[in-house]
């Protein structure tokens, strides 16, 4: 009797597991493999120039006045003055941040040294660096830089390092430099 009452509960229990699964809903189907993601990298497109605004139409001048009788004058006509074309460098003034800039012979004296020397370091000439630095001089009684340091950079360190660098090695400037002067020192590639 034992092993049929084994027996009954055992097919009992799988026809109980059969009908359950057979209630299930069916299996979603595998999933699929992961596709990997690939980007590449592609130059950004071409973009036109861009291009200038067309110049205004010039202005329509008033038609001039009715003529007078014979006895007055015609006045000359008023020409609108003649822009400058824009320099590339500004000029430095007569002083800066209360200091005098070095002119006359002590300029000159400098500008000659400094063109015996290297000034323009070869990375800033390869790299197209240009400006101007205004360098404070501090020279001792007998015309020699014992100090330099900017004053108004040019907006380039290397340029900047450069003109101190340079500056430093000015000796005997003539008598009646002042004692703290405004060097400028420009970098421009031809």
């Amino acid at each position: 009797m034992r092993f049929h009452r084994f027996h009954a509960a055992l097919l009992c229990s799988l026809a109980l597991h059969a009908a359950a699964l057979l209630l299930l809903p069916p299996p979603a189907a595998p999933a699929r493999a992961a596709v990997p993601l690939q980007a590449r990298l592609r130059p950004p497109p071409l973009t036109p120039a861009v291009q200038e605004p067309p110049p205004a139409p010039p202005r329509e001048e008033a038609p001039p006045p009715p003529e007078k009788p014979a006895t007055a004058k015609p006045k000359p006509e008023k020409k609108a003055p003649a822009k400058p074309a824009p320099a590339r460098f500004k000029e430095p003034p007569a002083s800066f941040n209360g200091y005098p800039v070095l002119a006359g012979n002590a300029a000159r004296s400098a500008f000659s040294q400094l063109a015996r020397q290297p000034l323009y370091p070869p990375e800033a000439i390869a790299r197209g660096l240009q400006g101007e630095v205004l360098l404070l001089l501090f020279l001792d009684a007998n015309g020699n830089v014992q100090a330099a340091r900017v004053e108004r950079s040019s907006g380039q360190p290397l340029l900047d390092q450069a003109a101190v660098g340079a500056a430093r090695q000015l000796k005997a400037l003539p008598e009646g430099a002042p004692r703290e002067a405004i060097l400028p020192v420009r970098f421009k590639l031809d």
